[in-house]
C-alpha cells in the first residue's frame, strides 16, 4: 500500500472515531466545541400554569419522547475572519411566516408561546435577563417583572355604609402584547470556511404600550437575552409546522435555519454614529434602507470570492 492511500486510510478511521465519538452520549465534544453541561437540550416542560397534560394517550401515534439537543457552533478563529460587520433585526410576530411565535402551544411546545418558554426559563434561573444589549447590568426575576407587567393599580371602591375602601389591583402579563422581537447579529466572513457566517448574539422581545383609550402609543424592549445562553432553553422545545405535525423543528434550529422573516434596523455598515435607520430615513425609505443593507452583505460576500 502506498504512502498516500496509507494517509487517507488514516484520515478516514480518524474521522470516522471522531463522529462515533461525537455521536456517543457522554463523551466529550473536540477541543473548541462547547464543553457546558448546561449547552443540551432535553425534553419540553410545563411553561404555563393554565396547561394540563392529558390523561390519556392523545393521538394514534406510539410517539417516543423527544430529546433534542443543541447543535454546536462551529468555532471561528480571529485570524480567519476576513471581514465583520454587526447588524440589529426586528422580527414582527404579526408576519406570517412569523405566526409560530404565536402559536398558544402544545405538549412539545409546553403548553405556552414562545414568550412564556422565555419567562418561564427567567423565572427558572435557566438564563439571565440583562437591561442593554451589551449585556453589562443583569436583571433579578422581580426586576423583569416589574418591567414586564407593571406596578399594581390602586383604586378605591365605595362600600354600601358610605365609606370607600382602597383596593390594590395586581396586573398580569400578556404574552400576547408581544408582538416584535429584536436581533443582535454578527455577519462575518470566515475564509477557513469560505463563506459568509451570521451568529446570533442578543435577542429581546419587545411589548407594546397603549394609551388609556386603548390606541397604540410604542413598543419597548422588555430585556436582553444573550444568545447562546438561551439556546439550550430553545433547543427543549418545538416549532410548530403549519404543513406537517411530525415533522416539528426546535426552536434552536428555527434561528439556527434563519425560519423566520425580519428586516434589518440598524447596522455598524457606514454607520459611525450607530444610528437607527429610522433616525435618518422616514416611511418606505426605511424599507429599502433595509434591503441596501442587505444587498451589501450579500455582495460582500460575493466580492470576496471574485476578488
Amino acid at each position: 500500500m502506498g504512502v498516500f492511500n496509507k494517509t487517507k486510510l488514516i484520515f478516514s478511521s480518524a474521522m470516522l472515531c471522531a463522529g462515533l465519538a461525537m455521536a456517543q452520549p457522554g463523551v466529550p465534544p473536540p477541543p473548541g466545541m462547547t464543553t457546558d453541561p448546561n449547552a443540551v437540550g432535553g425534553t419540553a416542560t410545563i411553561v404555563t400554569e393554565g396547561w394540563k397534560p392529558s390523561l390519556r394517550r392523545d393521538g394514534a401515534i406510539d410517539r417516543v419522547e423527544h430529546n433534542n439537543y443543541v447543535t454546536p457552533w462551529q468555532p471561528i478563529r480571529e485570524a480567519d475572519v476576513l471581514w465583520k460587520k454587526r447588524v440589529w433585526r426586528e422580527l414582527d410576530t404579526r408576519q406570517k411566516q412569523n405566526f409560530p411565535f404565536r402559536y398558544p402551544g402544545d405538549d412539545e411546545s409546553g403548553g405556552g408561546m414562545y414568550i412564556e418558554i422565555l419567562m418561564d426559563a427567567l423565572k427558572k434561573g435557566s438564563i439571565t435577563a440583562f437591561s442593554d444589549d451589551r449585556f453589562t447590568t443583569p436583571l433579578t426575576v422581580d426586576d423583569v417583572m416589574a418591567l414586564v407587567v407593571g406596578k399594581p393599580d390602586t383604586v378605591y371602591v365605595d362600600k354600601p355604609d358610605g365609606t370607600t375602601e382602597m383596593r390594590i389591583i395586581n396586573k398580569s402579563f400578556n404574552p400576547e402584547a408581544i408582538t416584535k422581537f429584536r436581533l443582535k447579529e454578527d455577519w462575518i466572513f470566515d475564509k477557513n470556511l469560505g463563506r459568509m457566517v451570521v451568529r446570533i448574539i442578543g435577542l429581546a422581545p419587545y411589548i407594546d404600550r397603549y394609551n388609556e383609550d386603548g390606541s397604540y402609543r410604542l413598543s419597548l424592549p422588555m430585556f436582553w437575552l444573550y444568545y447562546p445562553d438561551v439556546r439550550p432553553t430553545n433547543a427543549r422545545f418545538e416549532v410548530y409546522n403549519p404543513e406537517n405535525d411530525v415533522y416539528r423543528i426546535t426552536w434552536d434550529d428555527f434561528f439556527e435555519k434563519r425560519v423566520f422573516s425580519s428586516y434589518i434596523i440598524k447596522s455598524t455598515i457606514n454607520n459611525p454614529l450607530q444610528d437607527d435607520i429610522k433616525n435618518y430615513k422616514q416611511g418606505i425609505d426605511r424599507l429599502n434602507e433595509s434591503e441596501a443593507l442587505r444587498e451589501k452583505i450579500f455582495n460582500k460576500e460575493h466580492d470576496l470570492w471574485v476578488y
